[in-house]
């Protein structure tokens, strides 16, 4: 045999061994997270691994000291949930798969790696700090200001389409585009009958909640966003449609406590650690510290060279930009720990009088408020999007979630408003505020209203 012939056979044979390798992640909530020699280019890219310097919670480590992980360890949970959804969906609706959309199992693995694709690089698009600073994202030409999915999107189209679609695993076996990952991403009628996945990236019971829940939880060191991950997985399914309509993703009747669950500790996430006053606060300081160290005062747009320049920031530059004292008075306060303090809350479902009282307390308390943050979340959305549930008696009786759970059923949007005061005015604008509940009690009780009684 030609010497030649046999290097160039044994370094084919290694390569083909090198692709077909798969890898291991360890995650402190999944256990190990296994990747093949595609997924762990596409990790290993500029674009991706700037996501290890994107806090997932931004500066929430300043009320709980262990929330210092990043959107890099998330994005990875996410594909992993994402992963063990898919499959459960395959094992327990087989049938339906194939009757409704024509699935075979060829076409399952095909899929499979596109939702593992789009689930891995769904938060690609983030800006420093993640969430916070969105408000600063520029306008695109029909008036509404651009998401982070808008950016995730744009990334993938660009930076990653070499990545994406040249590696021998792709063009082998799978043909992906760049394209197919984006359209999957943002819910394009490009990506055709894959739609159907997309819940697993973005709806009531998707990957990335199921993911963020349980990772934030763990790392603030909070109970409030456990749920039964594992019950969840055990009991999804896909529903035949009805009456003409597509098939959707739903749970089995066992398990639709697992699926209230999930939606309550997203509440008690949100309310207990999300929306604390004193990240709040900080959400505050550091959106207009960047005002300061933006150029323009905005983000780059996600198109151009612009991109480009939009993926330089990390939370590193901007934390190297503060420590040289850059970023005016907000700046300074981050830095400093020298935060702005809670004068007033109202309830977190507010009612109109609620909101009048705000309105008195902002009059009273005139040029000492420095901030009015309002708190505007659902919970949980019934009609179209309610989570289907799947009868154990019979399988074609279908109700949403609601029916079952009355709490879900009665869960309200919150609309909190919260009034920041400096630390130097906190006293006053304490007093102030005092003065003011006073009044509202002597008020009340002028109409006969005793506190404490019903």
């Amino acid at each position: 045999m030609d010497i030649y012939f046999l290097i160039d056979y044994i370094w084919a044979a290694l390569n083909v061994s090198d692709l077909h390798q798969s890898y291991e992640i360890r995650c402190p909530i999944h256990g190990f997270i296994t990747l093949n020699s595609w997924e762990k280019e596409i990790i290993s890219h500029p674009a991706f691994q700037r996501l290890r310097r994107i806090r997932q919670l931004a500066w929430t480590d300043q009320v709980y000291p262990g929330a210092m992980h990043t959107r890099f360890e998330h994005s990875l949970g996410v594909m992993h949930t994402a992963t063990l959804l898919f499959s459960a969906i395959r094992r327990r609706s087989a049938n339906v798969l194939e009757s409704e959309l024509g699935y075979k199992e060829a076409g399952l693995d095909r899929d499979l790696q596109l939702v593992r694709l789009a689930a891995l690089l769904h938060d690609i698009g983030h800006a420093p700090f993640s969430h916070g600073p969105e408000e600063l994202f520029p306008k695109q030409e029909s008036g509404k200001r651009y998401k982070h999915e808008n950016y995730s999107a744009a990334i993938v189209r660009s930076q990653l389409k070499d990545v994406i679609e040249k590696h021998p695993l792709n063009t082998t076996n799978y043909g992906f585009l760049a394209e197919d990952v984006a359209a999957l991403l943002e819910g394009s009628t490009n990506a055709k009958q894959r739609l159907f996945w997309r819940p697993l990236i973005d709806g009531q019971m998707d990957a990335d909640r199921m993911d963020y829940l349980l990772r934030d939880s763990f790392h603030a060191g909070v109970q409030y966003g456990r749920f039964d991950l594992n019950r969840v997985v055990n009991t999804v399914l896909a529903i035949r449609g009805a009456r003409g309509r597509e098939p959707r993703f739903g749970i089995s009747e066992g398990g639709w406590h697992a699926a209230e669950g999930l939606v309550l500790a997203r509440y008690f996430m949100f309310t207990q650690v999300y929306f604390h006053k004193t990240r709040v606060a900080y959400d505050v300081h550091l959106k207009r510290a960047l005002r300061e160290l933006l150029p323009g005062g905005q983000f780059p747009a996600p198109t151009g060279k612009d991109l480009e320049k939009f993926l330089a920031w990390d939370d590193w530059r901007v934390l190297g930009m503060l420590a040289e004292g850059n970023g005016g008075e907000h700046g300074a306060r981050l830095v400093a720990r020298n935060h702005y303090r809670l004068a007033y809350g109202s309830p977190e479902i507010s009612t109109e009088d609620d909101l009048s009282l705000v309105e008195r307390m902002k009059e009273a308390l005139g040029n000492m408020v420095v901030a009015a943050e309002e708190s505007k979340k659902s919970w949980y959305n019934t009609g179209q999007p309610d989570i289907p549930v799947v009868s154990n008696v019979d399988s074609k009786t279908v109700l949403p979630l609601s029916k079952f759970s009355n709490v879900v059923l009665n869960m309200k949007p919150n609309n909190q408003v919260l009034l920041y005061v400096a630390p130097e005015n906190a006293d006053n604008a304490n007093a102030a505020v005092r003065g003011i509940l006073e009044n509202e009690r002597n008020r009340q009780n002028s109409f006969g209203f005793v506190p404490g009684t019903s």
